[in-house]
């Protein structure tokens, strides 16, 4: 009853992606990937490797931890709830983030100057999944999707404060190292792509009373020997006689 219940491939792909991640940060510790080769770089040919490879390298362990559990909730979602469009998904929102990212041009936002920026990490394609999940259920109005779409706010709803630069909220000695091109990014691209499958697989379940011309020849048999059946659930309820203004003349007479 249990594999009936969870997908092997709700758990299957998480546990791939996690072990992809850790394998491509075990071989930066080892030497590996060093001086931004993998990495996204901006406009640059060079940069362009890294819109694959990027979102299996991190910068430290405090970097992959934070990006493995959102990374592994979201997709277990992904491939659990959305099984038809799972795959196209997280593939299209991986390579779409990582070129976006790419197109962007490196610029401080405060001070206007272009910057050489190596962008790495697997946040882009956690604010894909995070965005397309929420969206999704929105655009579908299914009370089971929404459900969904109602626990990524709760969990994750703080992830919108990542798509704008770090300076607009604190004064940095120097400048901030997470991206939020990469955030803003992926949540524009998981929105998206949300919009263009909201008509592939579950949508909202619409019931019998919400179509006023129903007919159905067996329901209606059904309910005709039901009155045969149980007369006394259709006897006429006893009411209170309506009262006659008339009858109480006198008594407003004397008011």
């Amino acid at each position: 009853m249990f594999k009936n219940i969870i997908s092997k491939r709700a758990v299957i792909t998480p546990l791939l992606m996690l072990s992809a991640m850790w394998l491509g940060y075990f071989l930066q510790t080892q030497g590996f990937f060093q001086s931004c080769f993998g990495a996204i770089i901006p406009l640059l040919p060079e940069g362009l490797l890294g819109i694959i490879t990027s979102p299996l390298l991190h910068g430290n362990m405090d970097h992959i931890i934070s990006n493995s559990i959102p990374i592994a909730v979201l997709l277990f979602l992904l491939y659990q709830f959305y099984p038809l469009v799972a795959n196209k998904v997280f593939i299209i929102g991986w390579l779409a983030t990582g070129l976006l990212v790419w197109l962007l041009p490196p610029i401080d936002i405060l001070t206007g100057d272009y910057m050489y920026t190596c962008t790495i990490g697997a946040s882009g394609v956690v604010y894909v999944l995070a965005f397309f999940l929420f969206f999704s259920g929105v655009f579908k109005w299914n009370t089971k999707l929404l459900t969904i779409s109602m626990l990524v706010v709760l969990y994750y709803g703080s992830l919108v404060w990542g798509m704008f630069p770090e300076e607009l909220f604190s004064n940095l000695q120097e400048p901030s190292r997470i991206s939020w091109q990469a955030h803003l990014s992926g949540a524009v691209v998981g929105s998206i792509i949300a919009f263009a499958f909201k008509n592939v697989g579950e949508r909202k379940k619409k019931y019998i009373w919400e179509f006023p011309n129903y007919y159905s020849e067996k329901d209606d048999k059904l309910w005709q020997e039901y009155k045969e059946n149980h007369p006394e659930d259709f006897l006429e309820l006893p009411y209170k006689k309506r009262d006659d203004i008339w009858d109480h003349l006198d008594e407003l007479r004397k008011r």
